[in-house]
């Protein structure tokens, strides 16, 4: 199965005039109880947060919370004493597990570029915990590359408890890439730039695509294309 969402189609938020955002499933005042999760995927938001602007303080228990920083910089803090700066082409991973408050602001005078996935837990119930490393994913060419991973045979990935898997890709114009699957698995596709055939369907910018019971995900870039591919297991997390 294959399910095309395109740009026009997703929910687009503007909080005050500091936060530009797309949430890709129900998020916030956006509810839609068709669209809530993807396998264990239960946020995936495109975010744009202004200058001297941010999140504040807030609470999560029993989730996975992963930040991408695609541009800017992104000051992080939190109640175990973590206080980072993540620039372009670092990725950040929290275990709320059970509970920890954080802050993401942007404290610099341009805006912040950054992708937001929440996934559910494996396991409830562990200890709170973070992470961040620096991925230089942004000068990948023609290939995949893993931002953060449930799977331990995937080294220098910062690591979460959920057995899901974010990758990066760039791929040139004309060029193609196969992510092989398997029909215990979910895919979700999500296009930064570009355009690009996944399994011969069309896909352009902020696209989003959703595969299931397939083999193989193709892809070919009938333009220079970058996007975010999330693996995922097929049966949902709930409890």
């Amino acid at each position: 199965m294959i399910k095309l969402i395109t740009a026009a189609e997703q929910h687009q938020a503007n909080v005050g005039d500091w936060l530009k955002s797309r949430y890709l499933f129900s998020f916030a005042e956006y509810y839609d109880p068709s669209n809530v999760q993807f396998g264990p995927l239960r946020v995936f938001n495109h975010d744009f947060v202004g200058a001297g602007k941010g999140f504040p303080s807030h609470p999560h228990t029993e989730m996975e919370v992963v930040s991408v920083v695609l541009n800017g910089e992104l000051t992080h803090k939190d109640s175990l004493g973590n206080e980072t700066k993540l620039g372009a082409g670092q990725v950040q991973r929290m275990t709320a597990g059970t509970g920890l408050k954080h802050s993401e602001t942007n404290n610099t005078e341009g805006e912040v570029e950054l992708l937001q996935f929440w996934f559910l837990p494996n396991k409830p119930g562990v200890a709170p915990a973070y992470e961040s490393m620096n991925i230089d994913f942004l000068d990948a060419k023609d290939k995949f590359v893993p931002l953060v991973t449930g799977q331990k045979v995937l080294e220098n990935v910062p690591f979460m408890n959920s057995n899901s898997t974010v990758y990066y890709g760039n791929l040139s114009q004309g060029q193609n890439l196969d992510f092989k699957t398997f029909k215990i698995r979910k895919t979700l596709l999500y296009v930064l730039s570009g355009s690009l055939l996944i399994n011969n369907v069309e896909v352009d910018q902020y696209d989003q695509v959703r595969l299931e019971d397939l083999d193989v995900v193709a892809l070919h870039a009938t333009g220079a294309a970058t996007f975010i591919l999330v693996d995922v297991p097929a049966t949902e997390v709930n409890y």
